[in-house]
């Protein structure tokens, strides 16, 4: 969340920043509630002490012979007023809680307004592919390859998901493969988070409130505290809630790691033609890079990561771009995000297959996630993320960009160690 000191001292610069994402935001009415609050805040705390001071007075006089009625009287009338003061207090808290909570970060300064038409392509890796036949779609090559049954994935689960068979599975299991092993060799520490998650994860993420009905609820699990628990809707999630309420030392810092794990999304099921097949779906793998920084190694670890994401892609040699995105299509816990988005031919467009976001410190924020400086002070430390890579989009990039006229699939040079040696993906005879 926004850091409410900044919201205090610099309102119309949140109000300005909020606007390059089409968010209205009324500084003025919510610093009335914030003054509102702190000062019953303060009245509380008054009535407590006074009552408590009473209190203690009683057995004194009691003692001494004196009497004690209205003394016992008026702490009755502090606890009523208490009472009532804390109800209200709830009451504005609640309100209060609500606006900051559900507001989206501030994108950073050179972050321009906006949304999606406003995004810069900043580069270009490769060249459209050209063929001298007429070229399949992935959802065709996929299918007459073997390497996906979208029919039985539908019998079994519906639509939005699809079973990897044959090839199919190897292909993208040499790609997690692929995609572990670098992360390995860059030092990265390998994690495999629990695909349970309560709601303290999903507000520590960001994901909750706003986005409580995207995600797939677990009913018959419940965790210790009695909250509701959902399956991750990207590693993410997990990740950045490892550390919740803990305080890291300066001198431990970065932290660099990744995850595998299946992610799984109830928003997705678009029915566009164009979206078909893998390209959006409610379950998916995904190997996800994550970042622990203090506030001066942050835009350090963003390039890191984006370079890290980039390399990915141009070891697979697909033709991609990435585009830096304006303020109204960054995630609302972002302040400046990077697609690494790859060709579909058969679309004659761009799908996103990376995004590598620097949220500073708004998800610390809500999971207490901090550091402690060399002189002692605690701070909220900085939180990265990034794709490393999604693959239901990289698959159908792959046999589109790389198909041949006989029907068959080169396999990128990269992936054919994981695939026995493998060099084309033959059609089914």
């Amino acid at each position: 969340m926004i850091d409410i000191n900044l919201i205090r001292t610099e309102p119309k610069r949140v109000e300005e920043a909020l606007l390059k994402r089409d968010c209205h935001f009324d500084s003025t009415y919510f610093l009335d509630l914030d003054e509102r609050r702190r000062k019953l805040l303060t009245e509380i705390e008054g009535k407590k002490a006074e009552r408590n001071k009473a209190s203690s007075l009683v057995p004194q006089l009691k003692k001494e012979g004196k009497p004690v009625e209205d003394l016992i009287n008026s702490t009755r009338i502090l606890g009523d007023e208490i009472k009532e003061a804390e109800a209200l207090l709830d009451t504005l808290t609640k309100e209060w809680e609500d606006i900051q909570y559900g507001l989206p970060n501030i994108p950073d300064d050179d972050i321009v307004a906006g949304g999606k038409e406003n995004n810069q392509p900043i580069y270009t890796f490769g060249e459209k592919p050209k063929f001298d036949f007429e070229p399949k779609n992935h959802v065709d090559l996929c299918t007459s390859l073997g390497l996906i049954d979208y029919e039985r994935a539908a019998k079994l689960s519906g639509n939005g998901f699809w079973i990897y068979r044959g090839l199919g599975a190897q292909l993208e299991w040499a790609l997690l493969n692929f995609f572990i092993s670098e992360h390995l060799a860059d030092g990265y520490e390998f994690v495999l988070p629990t695909q349970m998650l309560n709601e303290k994860c999903g507000f520590g993420s960001g994901q909750f409130p706003k986005f409580a009905d995207e995600v797939y609820y677990v009913d018959k699990a419940g965790s210790e505290d009695g909250t509701k628990q959902f399956l991750l809707p990207t590693a993410e999630s997990a990740m950045v809630n490892l550390y919740a309420g803990e305080i890291i030392p300066e001198e431990a810092l970065p932290f660099r790691m990744f995850a595998y794990s299946p992610c799984f999304r109830c928003e997705a099921g678009s029915y566009r033609a164009e979206e078909r097949g893998m390209i959006r779906g409610h379950q998916f793998n995904k190997v996800e890079m994550i970042g622990y920084t203090t506030p001066e190694q942050s835009d350090a670890m963003f390039e890191e990561l984006v370079n890290k994401a980039r390399k990915l892609v141009e070891k697979l040699g697909l033709h991609f771009q990435i585009s830096k995105l304006a303020a109204g299509d960054i995630s609302a816990t972002m302040c400046r995000t990077y697609d690494i988005e790859v060709w579909i031919p058969s679309m004659g467009i761009y799908k996103e297959v990376s995004s590598v976001s620097n949220g500073r410190s708004y998800q610390p924020r809500r999971s207490n996630t901090r550091y402690r400086t060399k002189e002692g002070k605690t701070e909220f430390i900085h939180m990265l993320n990034g794709s490393g890579l999604a693959t239901p989009r990289i698959i159908p990039a792959i046999v589109e960009q790389f198909q041949n006229a006989d029907g068959s699939v080169t396999i990128p040079e990269v992936l054919r160690p994981y695939m026995g040696g493998l060099e084309r993906i033959e059609p089914k005879k």
